[in-house]
């Protein structure tokens, strides 16, 4: 294929090469994981997730915790709220040194992540059990004029996890959980493409590829066209989903009545995306004739979503005070690359994303003031699996977390108690210096944070 088109064919993958590129300052657990699937833990940051099991979430954080529960319903609702500003610079596809725009303004949105868990024990030793959740998502958008929509501009992804699980105690002191999960995906992603930045070069190239066009003639007729760099974008958009399925399962060891220990594991799922490209404002000259690159198709892209591994220790101090810790290891090394398929001329789109394991560390108390008021506390270290500055998109400007986190649950009555938790998550300054040919480059610092709050209520049948 001569190497004009071969160029406006890179910037047609790159706009749908990014399907899978899920993440964004709003993740809440590192690269694009959901942690928040309990109101009651987010007050301790999830320090005790597979050992605390003291109400129905314990079905995502360790399904062996339900032994210890009554028939109960939890429903819980998090809101999410990220802040990432961007400060920096870009160039254009063709590398021109300054890409105009501005500086994205927040690309932070808010994000609203729903909770439902059930659990019915069939006898003394036998619970089984039904958990909802949403264990990826997230939805960032910056201006459509910023310096960095060549790369990116709006990112929203959702998944639905459906997890049936089972528990057994085995004896007084040990539990073990099994649960299988189905998984939808969903996701839509938006960028810029500097059509301006196409239209010279196209016209310079020799037939058939071009029409062969001398310098002058082609920026002369590319100007009359309204085609300057920069000057006329058109806005590609993918979507993509599947179903897909995993499992999880855990083990929860009482050596004594104030003390419990958890192992739990999830599986990888592996996802196969499938949906279309199409295209906003694509000038005729790239939907037809010598240059159909611009043109709607069906793409598909394969993502390994990551197994995990935790250990958690609960201990009572006495009757007022609890005391807990957790380590979790994230298998994103899974992540090495991305790569995305059409079903027409196209050849596939293959970007390095190179990402490592990484863990998180976090440690929590409970204060039981009364037998109605508990109050909660936590942190916790979370380590991004993001490589180098290089691998850091607009898409994951994801970095190092530190969190703090309150916490009160306040029972009601025998059947009915509410939990409340607040997280504010400290993140290190992400820097990027990322760019592709078919893109341009992109380098700079985002200033970002996040906020959560969550709530819950648990009502025992």
């Amino acid at each position: 294929m001569p190497e004009p088109k071969a160029r406006f064919l890179s910037l047609h993958l790159a706009s749908a090469g990014i399907l899978t590129l899920l993440a964004a300052p709003g993740a809440m657990a590192a690269g694009f994981a959901l942690i928040e699937q309990s109101a009651s833990q987010m007050g301790n940051a999830f320090a005790g997730g597979a050992a605390i099991a003291n109400d129905a979430s314990t079905i995502y954080f360790n399904p062996a915790g339900m032994t210890r529960l009554p028939k109960q319903i939890v429903g819980g609702l998090h809101l999410v709220s990220p802040q990432a500003e961007f400060k920096g610079s870009a160039t254009d596809p063709i590398g021109n040194p300054v890409a105009t725009g501005g500086d994205g303004g927040d690309g932070g949105e808010l994000g609203v992540v729903p909770n439902f868990y059930f659990t019915m024990p069939l006898n003394e030793r036998l619970v089984v059990g039904l958990g909802v959740s949403v264990p990826f998502g997230l939805a960032t958008q910056y201006d459509d004029d910023w310096v960095g929509r060549y790369q990116a501009i709006k990112s929203e992804v959702a998944t639905i996890n459906i997890n049936p699980s089972i528990a057994l105690k085995v004896s007084d002191s040990l539990s073990v959980g099994f649960g299988v999960n189905f998984q939808y995906m969903e996701a839509e992603l938006t960028q810029a493409i500097d059509q301006g930045s196409l239209c010279i070069p196209a016209l310079q190239a020799p037939p058939p590829a071009g029409l062969g066009l001398d310098a002058a003639t082609a920026a002369a007729t590319c100007a009359g066209l309204g085609l300057t760099p920069q000057g006329n974008d058109a806005i590609a958009k993918i979507e993509g989903d599947d179903w897909s399925g995993g499992f999880n399962a855990g083990l929860l060891y009482e050596p004594t009545s104030n003390t419990r220990i958890g192992l739990a594991y999830r599986s990888q799922v592996s996802q196969q995306l499938k949906g279309d490209a199409s295209f906003r404002n694509a000038d005729p000259l790239f939907t037809g004739g010598n240059f159909p690159v611009f043109v709607n198709d069906n793409v598909g892209a394969a993502i390994d979503l990551p197994q995990t591994a935790s250990i958690s220790i609960y201990h009572d101090l006495n009757e007022q005070w609890s005391v807990m810790a957790d380590a979790t290891w994230t298998g994103w090394s899974s992540f090495q690359e991305l790569r995305v398929e059409y079903d027409g001329f196209q050849p596939d789109t293959v970007v390095d994303e190179s990402w490592n394991d990484n863990m998180r560390y976090a440690l929590g108390f409970d204060y039981r003031h009364n037998s109605a008021w508990t109050f909660r506390g936590g942190v916790a270290f979370d380590e991004s699996p993001i490589p180098n500055d290089g691998h850091r998109t607009p898409r994951i400007p994801g970095e190092d977390r530190t969190w703090v986190s309150l916490g009160f649950g306040y029972r009601m009555s025998p059947t009915m108690a509410i939990d409340v938790g607040y997280s504010h998550l400290f993140v290190k300054d992400p820097k990027l210096a990322h760019g592709t040919p078919s893109t341009g480059t992109i380098s700079g610092e985002y200033d970002a944070s996040v906020d959560i709050l969550s709530a819950q209520v648990v009502w025992n049948l």
